[in-house]
């Protein structure tokens, strides 16, 4: 049997409510919402006129001016999470070159360049495209980035499985780590705002016009955020050997496909990953803590999720805390199970469940304890971070207290 061990011990953000772990965590505590009107487009004649944009960032602060230029706006943010998490871990450079270092990144809309070349062929054709951005457009620049920016030379894979990418991106580096191929990996998420995006969330009537309202009866919709969220993974001895900060330990992930139901939630796809995830983990239901739900705050889909996390916890549905960061940060797409899954490793090293927020009224049909709009100190070992997808992808991640 492997015992190999694998922790976290690097978290980088970048959040419409923090840049930085520390402001992330506490703006998430103190439930401040990321909420606000959007300025990257153009959005008159929309009903929904807000989003989790991210407004106070630089990406001067992380890349040389004369490089950030040519980069696209998903890698910068994913570019500046990275940094975060390879400082807060305290890896050095000498760790990070060579082979034995990857980079494992999940989005779901790519490139922002890609978006400015369709708007602009439809707008002027092809003739006068500047060929520099075609180059820019590709998703898996997004990944090459995060490498050559932190001279990475290891394995460097992009997962676009759209919402659900974080995890799928976390737990394929946790694969990598725990089969000996690795010895590090920075995992996570990225999404830049794309207006095709907001405007078709538009389009399906899946939007709020004001608030996230994830597991409340009045719930009318999501948000459309932005952001990335990048942890660095490592075995537990090397960790130890080099005093490196350990947030969590993870346990293991399962994965499963809607495959006849790919356009809506399913209750046996989502109830299926859970359960794989818990047993891949080793762990049974009587051993959850807390789940960091999806919780998108569409009708449809947390009544699923609530559905499927009473098949999972059976009689322990309603005492297990789930909460919806969804609901301060907004959807952010292939970041949101990233950055969901550093607030889990937050979570259970400190004991303190963030709210969900903007709730209001309970639902009969998501009879949860949902956390409502304040914190909560309470004993966490074993947490869940739930992300689902369009196209039927559906992941859980679980994530440990350490303990030596």
């Amino acid at each position: 049997m492997d015992n190999t061990r694998v922790v976290v011990t690097g978290l980088g953000v970048v959040s419409s409510i923090g840049i930085g772990w520390k402001k992330f965590w506490d703006a998430a505590l103190k439930g401040k919402t990321g909420i606000s009107r959007i300025t990257a487009f153009d959005t008159a004649g929309f009903k929904c006129r807000k989003g989790g944009e991210v407004k106070k960032f630089n990406p001067d602060d992380f890349v040389q001016k004369r490089k950030a230029k040519f980069l696209g706006r998903a890698s910068q943010l994913a570019i500046a999470a990275s940094m975060l998490a390879v400082k807060d871990s305290g890896l050095p450079q000498k760790n990070l070159s060579g082979n034995r270092t990857g980079v494992m990144a999940g989005t779901t809309m790519g490139e922002k360049p890609l978006e400015e070349l369709l708007f602009s062929w439809v707008k002027q054709g092809l003739k006068d495209i500047d060929r520099r951005r075609i180059m820019q457009s590709a998703a898996n620049n997004i990944s090459n980035n995060i490498a050559i920016s932190n001279k990475i030379g290891g394995q460097n894979y992009l997962f676009p499985t759209a919402c659900a990418a974080g995890n799928y991106a976390i737990g394929y580096g946790f694969d990598l780590i725990k089969s000996g191929e690795l010895d590090y990996v920075l995992a996570g998420g990225v999404d830049a705002f794309f207006y095709v995006s907001y405007v078709g969330f538009q389009s399906l009537y899946a939007m709020s016009a004001d608030k996230c309202r994830p597991f409340d009866k009045n719930r009318k919709g999501m948000m459309v955020g932005e952001g990335a969220g990048m942890l660095v993974l490592e075995r537990l001895d090397s960790a130890l050997a080099r005093k490196a900060p350990v947030y969590a330990e993870i346990l293991g992930y399962g994965l499963s496909c809607d495959a006849y139901h790919a356009t809506a939630p399913d209750v046996s796809g989502i109830t299926h990953a859970i359960e794989k995830a818990l047993a891949e983990s080793g762990i049974t239901y009587e051993d959850v803590d807390y789940i960091c739900a999806h919780g998108t705050g569409t009708p449809m889909n947390d009544k699923t999720e609530c559905r499927a996390i009473k098949n999972v916890l059976r009689e322990r549905y309603s005492e297990v805390p789930v909460t919806s960061l969804k609901s301060m940060l907004g959807h952010c797409m292939g970041a949101a199970s990233a950055i969901e899954a550093i607030s889990c490793c937050l979570t259970v090293k400190n004991d303190t469940i963030p709210p969900t927020i903007n709730f209001e009224t309970p639902d009969p049909e998501c009879d949860i304890d949902c956390v409502p709009n304040k914190a909560r100190e309470q004993k966490v070992d074993i947490a869940l971070n739930n992300g689902f997808a369009f196209g039927g992808n559906n992941s859980c991640l679980v994530l440990k207290k350490y303990q030596p």
